[in-house]
């Protein structure tokens, strides 16, 4: 039987899907089997899909058709209220979600949205569902347009009201509270509910999760995008209206406003633009035009020609009518806004108090350690000890986005070597404000430490010939200036290779920081976080043909770096036979490489050689090596060369949909890890992770 929690609010409004999404993202931790259910669907004029149901199984990745998601339609529903009574309500509703059950180990559960006939009415419907299905509940009351009493007060009586009809009420969440009043809420809230473990938690208000993107407005306006379709996903702050000459508007402009002006105001289209573009301006979330006026070819000649523009929208209607409309865009979570969705994941990981929820979640726990689990893992690790982390690749894109998210996370402090000026163009196209006490920028060629970094490479390297002239250019290269940074105890830890080779990466480490006592290799690792489980394979990324004493340190360094990041390891050495049951002088390597690893390090549980299928799949473990303890367990494989382990985990990530985490490089003093050059920000996020715990 899987465990559920049922999520209801106390009024329209609360933001209860934030809740949800959260406790999705929890119960992914333990295991991968989670479901998202709601009872009761509101209406939709068009027929639509539910909003929550769309959000959660989309962003979530569930494993569920959106028709086992939900029961009922509010009018259905009271149609058969009107026929067959509620019993023929909670016999479908009970059907259904024992069918959704039997696929999941832990299952979410929404209420109602109170936008249909009536408060009363969904609030009893909410306490019979679900007490009914014999489920905990979650209450979610709002801070919203009320005095901390007057929403206390509210869940208080709330929690009365589902206890009154045998409702199990675990605990409650304020949602939307007034961000300066936190402590009056807590305090209020210890006052009502004397169980500590009922009070999940307060989250406050955040205007970035209740504003529109401009691509919401686009929708409403039903406007025509003219450019800038790189940026609609842009949360618009505010509106003004531009009636007046562009010297007096640009004194009034503010980060996020979406201009509104009639299409024939070439002067504010322009203006608004280069505002936009310059740094002694605030970022801007678009421009309207009005009246149906489109700007002149040539015009639009100029602005296409300019990279990355301000979304210009052009929309039928006056100014002031298209005005009144914007103040009626309701904005939502979607799927496709995968920052407004992550924001809101950190709200709820920030302000609802984990361990209570997980106390509940953890009778599904498995012995899985899931994707999530490993990643969310990887972010608590790092949070627990700040390090210093320097990226060499400062400039580019997907590194500017990865540290807005590690910063807005306050997983790591960094530094981002490039040009000061370029970097600060990159940070302001994505809205990420440089706060130094987290992020520092440093342009080598101009650094006042070059020189000292110069003379203590040449210190290093003058028995190979350097000179100091050459010492000082090679120091001018971001991947030798973050290495030194790192080598004299500046940064704890280096991250490159977005745009560089492995090589260009690795070298400098090699020169510099080099390879920890008796460790003759460096190597690495790539975490493979699979649906039912995290493994790791090494070595994929810098051996090609490793000895038998190479291969045998890569098993011991692999074992150890498994163990640094929560993974029991049991190695397996893989080769195209397994046991004595074949030879030859590669499976006779693999062979020599599991004795000598056996005997530097007996406790390890390792055994090799090993075919992939004997490693992984237990019935064949058992076949084919009887009372083994890796076979059919094995959670660390060590490949016999790079072809055979580059091509084996790409294969798998591609065809599984496996998420990859590295090259994690192993060996060396300091950390230094090296990016794959078509990794996503998300990779760059985890490699920055691992970079700082391994530190």
């Amino acid at each position: 039987m899987a465990r559920s929690i049922y999520v209801s609010a106390v009024a329209p409004g609360t933001g209860k899907v934030v809740i949800s999404l959260g406790l999705i993202e929890l119960g992914l931790r333990e295991t991968p089997r989670v479901g998202f259910y709601r009872p009761v669907i509101a209406e939709s004029s068009d027929n639509a899909p539910d909003e929550d149901i769309e959000l959660i199984c989309r962003s979530s990745g569930l494993n569920q058709s959106y028709a086992a998601s939900y029961s009922w339609r509010m009018s259905d529903l009271l149609i058969e209220l009107g026929g067959q009574g509620i019993d023929g309500v909670l016999e479908k509703i009970v059907e259904d979600y024992k069918s959704l059950e039997a696929s999941c180990d832990f299952i979410v559960i929404e209420g109602t949205d109170y936008l249909g006939q009536g408060l009363a009415l969904e609030f009893d419907l909410n306490a019979l569902i679900s007490q009914t299905l014999s489920v905990p509940v979650v209450l979610v009351g709002t801070g919203k347009d009320l005095s901390p009493e007057e929403a206390v007060n509210g869940l208080r009586v709330a929690v009365d009201g589902f206890r009154s009809k045998l409702s199990n009420v675990i605990g409650v969440v304020l949602s939307r509270a007034e961000p300066v009043q936190l402590d009056a809420y807590r305090t209020l809230l210890a006052k009502e509910f004397i169980a500590v473990d009922e009070i999940l938690g307060v989250v406050p208000e955040t205007p970035a999760l209740s504003r529109p993107t401009v691509r919401e407005v686009l929708g409403v306006l039903k406007a025509e995008v003219i450019c800038g379709h790189e940026r609609l996903e842009s949360v618009v702050e505010g509106y003004m209206i531009g009636a007046m000459y562009l010297q007096n508007l640009l004194p009034r402009l503010r980060p996020g406003l979406l201009v509104l002006t009639s299409g024939d105001r070439l002067d504010l289209l322009l203006g608004m633009i280069e505002a936009d573009r310059s740094l002694n301006a605030p970022r801007l979330a678009g421009i309207v035009l009005t009246a149906g006026i489109r700007p002149d070819p040539i015009v639009m000649r100029l602005i296409d020609g300019l990279h990355g523009t301000l979304p210009v929208m052009v929309v039928e209607g006056g100014t002031y009518s298209v005005a009144s409309h914007l103040e009626k865009i309701h904005a939502r979570l979607d799927a496709n806004d995968r920052d407004k969705v992550k924001r809101a994941r950190e709200l709820f990981d920030q302000h609802v108090d984990l361990d209570a929820l997980s106390r509940h979640i953890m009778e599904a726990r498995s012995e899985i350690m899931t994707p999530r689990l490993f990643t969310f893992g990887l972010m608590q690790k790092a949070k627990a000890r700040i390090r210093h982390i320097v990226l060499c690749e400062g400039t580019e894109p997907r590194i500017i986005r990865a540290a807005a998210e590690l910063v807005s996370r306050q997983a790591v402090r960094l530094t981002l070597l490039g040009n000061r000026r370029e970097v600060v163009l990159q940070m302001r196209e994505i809205g990420f404000q440089l706060d130094p006490a987290w992020v520092n920028i440093i342009d080598p060629v101009e650094s006042p430490r070059l020189s000292t970094y110069a003379e203590t490479y040449f210190t290093l390297r003058k028995h190979k010939g350097v000179t100091l002239d050459q010492a000082r250019d090679t120091l001018q290269d971001v991947s030798y200036f973050g290495t030194m940074m790192v080598h004299l105890g500046e940064a704890d830890g280096m991250v490159s290779g977005a745009v560089h080779t492995t090589q260009h990466t690795i070298r400098p480490a090699l020169q510099i920081i080099k390879t920890l006592p008796g460790c003759p290799v460096v190597s690495s690792v790539f975490f493979m976080c699979m649906e039912d489980g995290v493994m790791v394979y090494g070595d994929c990324a810098v051996n090609p043909d490793p000895t038998p004493e190479q291969l045998a340190e890569i098993a011991i360094r692999s074992a150890e770096t498994a163990c640094l990041f929560g993974v029991s390891p049991r190695v397996a050495l893989l080769s195209y036979s397994t046991g004595g049951s074949g030879s030859g002088e590669d499976v006779d390597k693999v062979r020599s490489a599991a004795q000598i690893a056996q005997s530097k390090s007996p406790d390890l549980i390792l055994e090799g050689p090993m075919q992939y299928d004997a490693a992984v799949d237990e019935s064949v473990g058992r076949l084919k090596l009887p009372g083994s303890r890796v076979a059919g367990h094995a959670n660390v494989l060590i490949f016999p060369d790079l072809n055979t382990g580059n091509n084996t985990y790409k294969a798998v990530q591609r065809e599984t949909g496996a998420l990859a985490i590295g090259p994690v490089l192993q060996g060396l003093k300091k950390p230094v890890n090296d990016l794959s050059r078509g990794c996503t920000v998300d990779d760059i996020v985890n490699t920055v992770l691992i970079t700082a715990i391994q530190s």
